[in-house]
């Protein structure tokens, strides 16, 4: 969920659309929820991922709740560590942190980070965040960071949960962010832009660098990649498309505009019918069946089994909850 605003909608609108959503995902019987951030664009309007993923929280029971992504260059690691231990001990463990390097937007000059934490800060940024959600008390001596050791308090370690603190997930979209999660063993997040060979390539990498960098056979087999996409259901693949066709390019037009470079670089920019038209060849758009034998393709060519669907590209609340209903009714029954 981006909380996307489509032309002639209000923020409001598409805040609400975010929240009903991630409440009839629980009711269909679905898995997880992922909620992306962005700053300044229509294409999101959640600033702050981690805020919303702690009301849905509050507003569910069961299902998990995962930010898709929180972006480490414009927040301190240290910062975002708290608050992701504490929602996994009041969510019972039910929150995963996915974390990204986002892009050279102008962000970087509002929150005060500046373009080198973009360009390279990812890395000291990401093992800050992973020693707070791991050791009790945590310094640092980096280029960015310098701080005396501080107690960690909240310690997610010592929750009464499954896991000894919240997974963090990493959005991978180069070979050099799929080498730096396998280092750290963290799965990845990888794009909806990405077809199944891609998707392929790039755990085929991952495994290869995990194993290099010395991580366990079991760590390996056990990564639980997540792949993203987009999914709206009809009893007619036609219908489907026509829909996301309809919808989907003025928002991107729209959303993508608004990104302003903080550096001024120019940016390639894609065309938003051809991009919906190559989303809808992709991903499960059409009917339930066909859904779910692209769901169970793309697992099987490339070993990944979590898939974060973009279902409100419809731009329409009774649709999104339509195809929300009908993913978990027809289509999940299929996967399992």
């Amino acid at each position: 969920m981006l909380g996307a605003q489509f032309p002639g909608q209000g923020q409001g609108e598409a805040l609400h659309r975010a929240v009903r959503s991630a409440e009839v995902a629980e009711e269909a019987g679905l898995d997880s929820v992922w909620l992306a951030e962005h700053h300044f664009v229509p294409y999101g309007t959640c600033p702050s991922a981690i805020t919303l993923a702690a009301l849905l929280l509050g507003r569910t029971r069961r299902i998990r709740v995962g930010t898709a992504v929180s972006v480490l260059p414009t927040v301190h690691p240290v910062a975002l560590g708290e608050q992701a231990a504490l929602l996994h001990l009041t969510s019972g463990g039910r929150f995963t942190l996915g974390v990204g390097r986002g892009g050279p937007w102008v962000d970087l000059e509002v929150f005060g980070s500046g373009l080198d934490a973009y360009e390279n800060g990812f890395p000291e940024s990401l093992d800050l965040l992973l020693r707070w959600l791991r050791e009790p008390a945590v310094g640092a001596s980096g280029e960015r960071f310098a701080f005396r050791e501080v107690p960690v308090v909240p310690r997610p370690s010592q929750a009464l949960t499954d896991t000894p603190g919240p997974e963090v997930v990493v959005a991978c979209t180069s070979p050099k962010s799929v080498r730096l999660a396998a280092e750290r063993g963290l799965p990845m997040l990888l794009g909806m832009h990405a077809g199944d060979e891609e998707k392929a390539e790039m755990v085929a990498l991952w495994r290869r660098s995990a194993r290099a960098a010395g991580r366990t056979p079991e760590e390996i087999a056990d990564a639980a990649h997540v792949a993203a996409g987009v999914c709206q259901l009809a009893d007619r693949r036609q219908d489907a498309a026509e829909t996301l066709l309809k919808a989907m390019p003025g928002w991107l037009k729209q959303g993508l505009d608004a990104h302003v470079t903080v550096d001024g670089r120019k940016r390639a920019m894609r065309d938003p019918v051809a991009y919906t038209e190559l989303l809808c060849g992709l991903h499960p758009v059409g009917t339930p069946r066909l859904a779910g034998d692209r769901l169970a393709a793309t697992a099987e060519r490339t070993g990944i089994s979590r898939f974060a669907l973009l279902v409100e590209g419809s731009g329409d609340l009774a649709a999104t909850e339509d195809t929300l209903r009908r993913l978990g009714a027809e289509v999940l029954p299929q996967l399992r």
